[in-house]
């Protein structure tokens, strides 16, 4: 079975039993003191967002405050890592999301193994993405753009968030996908409009 395959059914398969997993931590008296929820994006951030709208929810159920523990830095690699030295205990929890498998492929050296490490309690949120482009584009649709791409080939920029990032890790399977050569920029969704890139 493929990583991302397996990635994707250990998740699943956690979200499952979040039901069980709830009801067996209240049979068992959890939480007993505060959980941390360790966000790995600084304040304002998409994870710190989810933590902080998840917190006051867990709180009010579970009966015991739930802290948000910002550890911005290192493509999330920081504060999957303050996670995975914490004691297994339940009481250090993880928002975490595509960069965390992300950043299994791309760094050589983690201090920690993300698969074997950390435990899926629920998936909580999905974020969709798309493909678009500035009006001045010819293309209106996908096989017009592969078609566009390749006629001007190294002539047409793609936009992400950051290098490492979910967009610019889907645009580069796009560009494998499809036989395109598109340059990787760095942007803003709305510098990429501006600027009349394909994001």
């Amino acid at each position: 079975m493929k990583p991302a395959r397996r990635t994707f059914l250990g998740l699943a398969a956690g979200a499952a039993a979040l039901p069980a997993v709830l009801r067996l931590a209240r049979a068992q008296n959890y939480p007993t003191r505060p959980v941390r929820i360790v966000a790995s994006a600084p304040p304002g951030g998409n994870f710190d967002t989810l933590a902080r709208l998840l917190a006051p929810r867990l709180s009010e159920r579970l009966g015991q405050p739930f802290i948000v523990d910002n550890r911005p830095g290192g493509g999330t690699n920081i504060g999957t890592e303050t996670v995975v030295r914490a004691p297994a205990d339940g009481y250090t929890l993880l928002v975490v999301g595509p960069p965390a498998a992300i950043n299994a492929t791309l760094y050589d050296r983690l201090s920690f193994n993300f698969l074997e490490d950390i435990a899926p309690i629920a998936a909580v949120f999905r974020v969709p993405h798309a493909m678009v482009v500035h009006p001045s584009v010819p293309a209106k649709t996908v096989p017009e753009f592969i078609a566009y791409s390749k006629s001007n080939s190294g002539k047409v920029n793609m936009a992400s968030a950051g290098t490492g990032t979910t967009p610019h890790m889907a645009g580069e399977l796009f560009k494998a996908m499809a036989g395109v050569n598109l340059v990787h920029v760095p942007l803003y969704v709305a510098d990429c409009l501006a600027n009349r890139q394909i994001c």
